[in-house]
């Protein structure tokens, strides 16, 4: 039986904390808790280093609440469902009736990468609405860009406020629309050079050869090898699924090489694609799942001219 805000909700309760203080946090974060460890349920903390201190420190000895590990958690969105889904899977499988989890993404996110991290918030709304799960995604509002929040409140169906009340956003989108809105491209630096390859029609083995020769040993040679991967899979995409012409570009930095591929095409039909495992048999899932596998970043872009996905190795951020 479920307790708390989410009683008698069936699925995923997703709530966002829009806080500006630490005694706003822990206002909001604290109860959450304790009311978890209260009710039997497993209260789970995902937060980094001082937001976790933080939270440890105001708990009670023993309290019973279970802090993650850091690491590669938030590495990737695609990395992030996968652990997140397994460990609530191995709560389902010990009998929980309700996990309670807050979370945080890094401050890194919130930067040139928002986007495919405004994709993950959406998606997990899907991804997780088979587990009896009630989370709280923690957001500073001191550091955290207007355009960030303002996905936010669209990504999240409530906020959780520090005098006990869980208020509907009133701008919650569902998934299938807000993961298939045609996105702005925050373009990378790079972009705004003249690509160093840039080849129409390409053949993957092709593209594959040119992704090698745009390498200037700037990047340990898995992580090129992984973007030959992605890239060839991408031009594979754009010739069986897009519409021509598929054009690939290429630049190269001093700490990344980034790759678009796009065609005149719609792109994926499934709006999860990349962010979940292909198992509808739409056309080009499994190359973009493959590619949030290992990229650094990957932007997907419908516009008027057709689909472009961006793929970054290397660092993935710059100023924006």
């Amino acid at each position: 039986m479920r307790t708390g805000a989410a009683a008698g909700h069936v699925g995923y309760y997703h709530e966002a904390v829009l806080f500006d203080s630490d005694e706003h946090l822990l206002a909001v974060v604290l109860p959450f808790l304790l009311g978890g460890v209260e009710a039997g349920e497993p209260a789970v903390v995902g937060f980094g280093g001082r937001h976790a201190e933080l939270v440890r420190r105001a708990l009670p000895a023993g309290s019973g609440v279970t802090f993650l590990p850091g690491g590669d958690l938030y590495a990737r969105p695609t990395a992030a469902i996968r652990s997140y889904r397994n460990l609530l899977a191995s709560y389902l499988a010990d009998g929980a009736q309700q996990i309670r989890i807050v979370g945080e993404l890094p401050p890194s996110a919130l930067g040139s990468t928002w986007d495919w991290w405004a994709r993950y918030e959406s998606a997990i709304n899907h991804a997780y609405d088979d587990f009896p799960l009630w989370s709280m995604c923690a957001y500073d509002t001191r550091i955290a860009p207007a355009r960030v929040l303002a996905d936010v409140e669209r990504t999240h169906p409530r906020v959780a406020r520090p005098d006990g009340s869980h208020v509907p956003t009133g701008v919650y989108t569902e998934p299938t629309s807000y993961l298939t809105e045609s996105r702005p491209m925050l373009p990378d630096p790079l972009q705004r050079t003249a690509p160093v390859v840039e080849l129409t029609d390409p053949t993957p083995a092709e593209a594959r050869a040119a992704v090698h020769a745009t390498d200037r040993g700037q990047l340990p040679a898995d992580d090129v090898e992984d973007l030959v991967v992605a890239v060839s899979e991408m031009v594979t995409n754009a010739l069986r699924h897009g519409l021509p012409p598929a054009r690939l570009r290429l630049w190269s930095g001093a700490d990344r090489i980034v790759a678009t591929v796009s065609d005149g095409g719609d792109g994926p039909k499934d709006p999860f694609a990349g962010l979940l495992p292909a198992t509808t048999g739409s056309a080009g899932g499994l190359g973009l799942w493959i590619s949030h596998q290992s990229r650094n970043h990957v932007v997907l872009h419908r516009g008027p001219d057709g689909f472009t996905v961006r793929l970054t190795a290397g660092n993935p951020h710059f100023p924006v």
